[in-house]
C-alpha cells in the first residue's frame, strides 16, 4: 500500500519560511516525478512544484518561483518544499503527491495546513 504523509505545516507570519516534508513508503521513491500542489479556501487545487526522479529536473508555479524550492533525498524516501518569504496568499493546504506509471499523479497525501499571517 503506497503512502504519503506530510508534515512541516504551521501558522507563520509573512515574510516567514517554513519546510515541507512528505515521506512515501509502499513503492520505490526513487523512479518517479514528485510533486506539491495545495489549495486555499474557496479554490481549486493548483500545481506548486514538481521534482523528476533524477533530481536535476525541477518546475514550479509562477506564484511561487524564487521563494520556494522543491527538493528530495531518495535515500530517505523524502520530498521537501522550502517555502521563504512566505505571503498570506500562500495559505492552503500543501499536498504532496507521486506520478504513477501512467505519469499522471496517482498517490496523494492527506496534507498539511500552512497559514501565513499577515
Amino acid at each position: 500500500q503506497v503512502q504519503l504523509v506530510e508534515s512541516g505545516g504551521g501558522l507563520v507570519e509573512a515574510g516567514g519560511s517554513l519546510r515541507l516534508s512528505c515521506v512515501v513508503s509502499g513503492r520505490t521513491f526513487s523512479s518517479y516525478t514528485m510533486g506539491w500542489f495545495r489549495q486555499a479556501p474557496g479554490k481549486e487545487r493548483e500545481f506548486v512544484a514538481a521534482i523528476g526522479w533524477n533530481v536535476r529536473s525541477t518546475s514550479y508555479a509562477d506564484a511561487v518561483k524564487g521563494r520556494f524550492t522543491i527538493s528530495r533525498d531518495n535515500a530517505k524516501n523524502t520530498v521537501y518544499l522550502q517555502m521563504n518569504s512566505l505571503k498570506p496568499e500562500d495559505t492552503a493546504i500543501y499536498y504532496c503527491a507521486s506520478q504513477g506509471t501512467g505519469g499522471d499523479y496517482a498517490y496523494w497525501g492527506q496534507g498539511t495546513q500552512v497559514t501565513v499571517s499577515s
